[in-house]
């Protein structure tokens, strides 16, 4: 396949550029909004979301382009299923911070869990390698379910 890296640097920004339009969002609402929350002792300082998701989202641009690369059957299900989980990926920043609705942060993050899930299982029939690249951010999409959860429960 001709200008592999061309496709390579396509994904990662797809997905970075994904972030960045989520933080749209999040950027007045972490400033004004979100400090006015409870939220539970685990919560992580501010500093730790924009490295850890630009890492998140540049695995998933590398994951995306291996299935993408690999010419087999069931690529083009599973790249489905990966813009479908990057649109809810984008939709929580805009329920949870856009709207300020913990609430519908919870039901978008519920749909992107079991999309991230489902992308996991059918990246892994395709590319293994694109499957375990996954790992890192349905670990982290978890642990932000959980706290968006408890946030909903002390608030």
């Amino acid at each position: 396949m001709k200008h592999r890296w061309a496709y390579l640097i396509a994904f990662i920004l797809l997905c970075e550029l994904t972030g960045i339009g989520g933080s749209v969002f999040t950027s007045q609402s972490v400033q004004e909004w979100y400090p006015t929350l409870e939220k539970p002792a685990f919560t992580p300082p501010s500093w730790v979301f924009a490295p850890v998701w630009t890492t998140l989202y540049a695995l998933m641009g590398i994951s995306a382009y291996l299935v993408f690369i690999s010419g087999r059957g069931g690529m083009m299900p599973a790249l489905t299923g990966f813009f479908v989980q990057l649109f809810l990926n984008f939709l929580w920043s805009f329920a949870f911070f856009g709207m300020r609705s913990p609430v519908a942060g919870a039901v978008v993050i519920v749909a992107l869990w079991i999309a991230i899930v489902w992308t996991i299982i059918n990246f892994y029939r395709v590319s293994r390698n694109a499957a375990y690249l996954l790992v890192p951010y349905i670990l982290w999409t978890s642990f932000a379910a959980i706290l968006n959860f408890s946030i909903i429960l002390l608030n």
